[in-house]
């Protein structure tokens, strides 16, 4: 897993990595690809409206949780080696970000089943997504799409980015680096081809770095309701 800190001090770190805005937060989000993350929690709280989807979601919350306590290890094991790849400047070193971690977790799996009867979190994934056109305001990838250029195609972000923009009216993706570091070889085939399509594209510096160098965000949307979306 690639879990997304989001207690009361992760919160601030999504709403940085993802440009979000107090306008923003009245909107309908989708995240994609969210994980045992909290930010579906924290923002139902808040009366916000998010729906979230992974394909995690087909299990249940104690398969989820047994999940998590079989790769916790190896996830610090990895983080401890690479340490000098991350910045500790707001997380202090990788034992704290381990405590953050699991008490997003334990967070997320408190309101996992009631959220699933309320439709807030959805066992679907990218490239194909069941929702209407335009049925939501912002989709927010982070921590997959680019991230994992290795393991994933140019198709598959290809396709990716065009369910995106089929179900909401703005994408927003973060990082924009791979997992060793690198500038992903994707960003800029992605960003021709949609302005091509008359989709508004821009890489913004966003105010979170973790990942070092890590500071990225492209946001992708329409200028009017005409533009040509065929793809």
């Amino acid at each position: 897993f690639c879990v997304i800190p989001c207690n009361s001090v992760a919160y601030e770190k999504v709403r940085k990595y993802s440009n979000l805005t107090r306008d923003d937060l009245g909107r309908s989000i989708l995240g994609c690809g969210d994980g045992p993350a909290s930010f579906n929690s924290r923002m139902n709280r808040r009366g916000c409206r998010v729906v979230s989807v992974d394909p995690l979601y087909r299990l249940g919350a104690e398969q989820i949780e047994d999940r998590i306590a079989e790769i916790y290890d190896e996830i610090m094991e990895q983080m401890l080696r690479n340490k000098e790849d991350y910045v500790w400047a707001e997380i202090g070193s990788p034992e704290q970000l381990g405590r953050i971690r699991m008490a997003v977790m334990r967070e997320f799996l408190e309101d996992y089943e009631w959220g699933k009867d309320e439709g807030r979190y959805l066992p679907e994934s990218l490239p194909s997504l069941s929702f209407d056109d335009d049925q939501f305001d912002l989709a927010v990838c982070s921590h997959f799409l680019f991230l994992y250029t290795a393991q994933l195609s140019l198709d598959f972000h290809r396709e990716s980015v065009a369910e995106m923009v089929r179900v909401a009216k703005e994408v927003r993706i973060f990082p924009l680096l791979d997992l060793g570091g690198t500038p992903s070889p994707y960003v800029g085939t992605i960003a021709s081809e949609f302005e091509d399509r008359n989709y508004r594209v821009t890489v913004e510096t966003v105010p979170y770095e973790f990942q070092r160098g890590s500071n990225k965000m492209m946001k992708i949307w329409r200028d009017d309701e005409t533009s040509n979306r065929a793809l």
